[in-house]
């Protein structure tokens, strides 16, 4: 949702969506995916989240893709959802939106996201950046969950990602109240990764995912899944996940090569393999 005082806009159509995610490359193994709704802080309409799905499906298909950062053009990351497209929307209708599909696209992604916040990311805004994997926000940015003061709640993971991602009792507060916190609150309360100055947002995203990029692929796509899947896991059965994890690892040549190189004390060649 967009914020309470913000104006989403239009809705977007399917061909003008196409023109909504941008796709770059900044460096070697990273690709940086922009929301390109400037006029509308990125309003998320359903066109623009299907097409965000679909550029995530054709990446997750490019081996060479080692990091990807995801980030909004403009003034915001993402203001929220289209309100435009909800008013008069049964929940049926909603039901058959199946908004939970688009977002897997992101939150399943195989290899490393890392959003990089800039202005605002309210409601589905702050839903989509913790499908992402690392949150790097920059000093000036307000992040919320204001959605009951529209008499609906966090209905794309919202509450159960939040709840997750910084305890009950933070998540308790944000969701009942729709208050709205600062990027240096987030940080404070485990939502935010890391904090920088607001013009080095986009730099310090890509700077980590090519540092990512870097290292072995197999080693990096393992220990985001052993995490992902463990954290609703058993201590036990995470564990065991974290072992098979590690077996699997020392079947690769960048497992031999990562330790022969530093035996040598020289830099290794990974191959991802």
């Amino acid at each position: 949702m967009t914020s309470p005082d913000g104006a989403p806009g239009a809705p977007a159509t399917e061909d003008e969506a196409l023109d909504q995610v941008l796709v770059e490359r900044p460096a070697p193994g990273v690709v940086l995916v922009r929301l390109n709704r400037p006029e509308a802080r990125n309003a998320l309409s359903m066109p623009l989240r299907r097409r965000l799905a679909a550029v995530f499906w054709e990446l997750e298909e490019d081996a060479t893709v080692r990091a990807v950062v995801l980030t909004g053009a403009g003034r915001s990351f993402a203001s929220g959802a289209d309100i435009n497209s909800m008013i008069g929307v049964s929940g049926v209708e909603m039901y058959q939106r199946h908004t939970e599909r688009l977002w897997a696209a992101v939150g399943r992604f195989s290899r490393p996201v890392i959003a990089a916040l800039n202005g605002h990311a309210l409601g589905g805004g702050l839903e989509l950046a913790m499908n992402a994997d690392i949150i790097i926000a920059g000093e000036s940015v307000t992040l919320g969950q204001p959605e009951v003061r529209l008499g609906i709640l966090p209905g794309a993971g919202g509450t159960q990602r939040l709840l997750r991602a910084v305890g009950k009792f933070h998540a308790m507060r944000l969701c009942l109240t729709g208050e709205l916190i600062s990027a240096r609150e987030g940080y404070d309360i485990g939502l935010v990764s890391r904090l920088v100055a607001d013009s080095d947002v986009e730099d310090a995203a890509i700077e980590m995912a090519t540092g990512i990029a870097a290292l072995p692929g197999i080693a990096v796509e393992q220990i985001k899944e052993v995490l992902q899947l463990g954290a609703d896991a058993s201590l036990e059965t995470a564990m065991a996940l974290e072992r098979k994890a590690l077996h699997i690892l020392f079947s690769t040549h960048d497992k031999e090569e990562g330790l022969r190189a530093f035996t040598e004390k020289r830099q290794p060649q990974f191959r991802g393999e």
